[in-house]
C-alpha cells in the first residue's frame, strides 16, 4: 500500500470497549474525524464477558435473599432459582453476544467503525489486519489512542494451560452450571464467580494462596464475604497453592493437586488470578516501546517516552485503575486533552479548559457484588498509615441504622470511615452489607470533594434510609 492509499483521520482509537467508545465519542463530538478499530465485539469485555453478564447472573440470588430477609415475604419467596432462566436473562443483557446494537450506536455518533486487529506501524500509523481481505492502513493527524484493555492472567502452574481453564470470559458465558467448580483466586472476580455459580447449584471450591479474601480491602470485608460463602456451601481453602492440574481425557474431569498433597476433582477450573495488559500484539516496538508491558501515562493519558505528543493509552492497559468506570473517566480526560492539542491549545498562557484524570489514584470507587456486597472508595486504614497520613478509623454496625432494620429483618453490615485527623476530611470509606453499592457515591463525593467533617454533618440523610449510617459514623468520630 502506498502513502496515497492510506486513510487519514484526526484520531484513531484502537479498542472499542467502554473506554475506547468514550474517547471516540468525545473527539467526534468536538468535530474531529475519528476511526474506532475493533477486532472482537463492539462494547468490549465489560459488555459481554465481565461487568454486565456477571451482575446479571448475581442479581437473581440477591433479590431472592432480599425477599427472604423480610417477614411476610419469606413464604412467597420459598422456591429455588431457575438456572436456565437466570442464564437466559444474562444472555438477553449481552444481546446473545451480538454487537449490532452497539455498532449502530458508534456509526450514529459519527465515528467510523473499522473491523480488524489494529496495531501500530510507526508514528501516527495504524495497520488493521482483516484476515483474508488484506491490511488497511490508517493515519492519525493528531492522535492514536490505545484502549485494548487487559486479559486474564493464567499462572505458570504445571498442566494448567493444557486443561483449557475457564477465565472470567467462560465464567460469565457458560451455558450450564458445572456440577463441581474450582476457583483459583481470592479477589473480586473470584468471589463473584463463586457467589454466582454456587447460587446456581455448583459445588464450588475456592483455592486462595493468601490468608483471606479481598486482601486489598479492609480485613473485615473479606471476612464477611468468606463467612457468607461458607454459609452458602462454598469451600474456601486459604493458604493453598496448586502444584499441578490435569484433565482426564475419558471423563473430562479436572484433577487438581494441592501443595499439601490433597487432590480435588471438578468439572471445570476457573482462573481469577490477576490481569495482563493486551499490548503484546499492538506493534509497540514500532514506536520504541516494549510489547506486552503496561504503558506509563501522564494525567491526560499521554504515553510517556514517545516523542511528539500523539500516542495515548486509556483504561486497563495503563494499570492505574482496572475498572470500567475508571476507564471511562480516563477516556473523558483523554478526549479533552486530544481536542485541546488539536486546537493548538496545549501550551501558552491561557488556562486549561479541559481536565485531567487524577481520581484514579486516590479516590477509586469499587463494588464487589457478593452477598453481602462490599463497596469501597479511597484508602483503607492500613494504606493510609503506610502513606504517612495521620488517620483515625471509626466503624458502625449498619444493621443498627433504622433504615437498614426496616429494609431487612436480618440486615448485617459494617461501615468504616477513615479520616485524616489533621485536615478532618474523609480519605476512605468501606461499606459491607446488602445493596451498599448504592450508598457508595455519597462516600466518593466526600473523598473527592475533601468535604470537611464540620460541613459534612450538615448533609442530613433522609429518615428512615440506610444512608443514616453517615450520622452514626460522624457521631462515633465525635463531630
Amino acid at each position: 500500500m502506498t502513502q496515497a492509499d492510506e486513510e487519514g483521520y484526526d484520531v484513531v482509537v484502537i479498542g472499542a470497549g467502554p473506554t475506547g467508545e468514550n474517547v471516540a465519542a468525545g473527539t467526534a463530538r468536538a468535530g474531529l474525524s475519528t476511526a474506532l478499530v475493533e477486532s472482537e465485539l463492539v462494547g468490549g469485555e465489560c459488555s459481554y464477558w465481565a461487568c454486565v453478564p456477571s451482575k446479571a447472573m448475581l442479581r437473581p440470588a440477591a433479590a431472592l435473599a432480599e425477599a427472604r430477609g423480610v417477614r411476610g415475604a419469606r413464604r412467597a419467596a420459598g422456591g429455588d432459582l431457575d438456572p436456565d432462566a437466570v442464564l437466559a436473562r444474562r444472555d438477553s443483557f449481552v444481546s446473545g453476544w451480538d454487537d449490532r446494537g452497539q455498532a449502530d450506536w458508534v456509526r450514529s455518533a459519527g465515528i467510523d467503525l473499522v473491523r480488524g486487529h489494529g496495531r501500530l506501524a510507526g508514528e501516527r500509523r495504524v495497520e488493521v489486519l482483516r484476515g483474508g481481505d488484506g491490511p488497511r492502513t490508517l493515519t492519525a493527524r493528531h492522535a492514536v489512542v490505545l484502549c485494548t484493555g487487559s486479559a486474564a492472567a493464567v499462572p505458570d502452574v504445571e498442566g494448567l494451560r493444557g486443561v483449557r481453564p475457564w477465565t472470567a470470559r467462560e465464567g460469565t458465558s457458560a451455558g450450564t452450571p458445572p456440577r463441581r467448580l474450582a476457583v483459583l483466586g481470592g479477589g473480586p472476580v473470584a468471589c463473584e464467580a463463586a457467589t454466582a455459580w454456587s447460587s446456581l447449584g455448583s459445588e464450588v471450591t475456592m483455592l486462595v494462596r493468601g490468608t483471606g479474601l479481598l486482601s486489598a480491602m479492609e480485613p473485615f470485608a473479606g471476612r464477611a464475604v468468606e463467612e457468607a460463602l461458607r454459609a452458602d456451601g462454598v469451600r474456601v481453602r486459604t493458604g493453598t497453592a496448586v502444584r499441578r492440574v490435569a484433565r482426564d481425557a475419558a471423563t473430562g474431569f479436572v484433577t487438581t493437586e494441592l501443595d499439601d498433597g490433597s487432590r480435588l476433582e471438578t468439572e471445570e477450573f476457573l482462573v481469577a488470578a490477576g490481569r495482563l495488559p493486551r499490548t503484546g500484539a499492538l506493534g509497540l516496538d514500532s514506536v520504541g516501546l516494549d510489547p506486552g508491558t503496561w504503558l506509563e501515562v501522564d494525567d491526560t493519558c499521554l504515553v510517556t517516552g514517545v516523542p511528539g505528543g500523539w500516542l495515548y493509552a486509556a483504561g486497563d492497559l495503563n494499570h492505574r485503575a482496572l475498572l470500567t468506570h475508571m476507564g471511562k473517566y480516563q477516556a473523558r480526560a483523554c478526549a479533552a486533552a486530544v481536542v485541546r492539542r488539536a486546537e493548538g491549545r496545549e501550551a501558552g498562557p491561557e488556562p486549561w479548559t479541559g481536565w485531567t484524570a487524577t481520581a484514579d489514584r486516590a479516590a477509586v470507587p469499587q463494588v464487589v457484588f457478593t452477598r453481602p456486597e462490599v463497596a469501597s472508595v479511597g484508602l483503607t486504614e492500613r494504606r493510609a498509615r503506610e502513606e504517612g497520613l495521620p488517620v483515625r478509623a471509626v466503624d458502625c454496625a449498619v444493621g443498627d441504622v433504622a433504615g437498614a432494620a426496616l429494609r431487612r429483618d436480618d440486615y448485617r453490615g459494617r461501615a468504616r470511615m477513615v479520616v485524616d485527623t489533621e485536615r478532618e476530611v474523609v480519605v476512605g470509606c468501606t461499606l459491607v452489607g446488602p445493596d451498599v453499592g448504592e450508598l457508595l457515591h455519597a462516600a466518593t463525593i466526600a473523598v473527592v470533594g475533601e468535604v470537611p467533617l464540620g460541613r459534612l454533618r450538615h448533609a442530613v440523610p433522609a429518615f428512615p434510609t440506610v444512608g443514616e449510617l453517615w450520622l452514626r459514623l460522624l457521631e462515633e468520630y465525635g463531630t
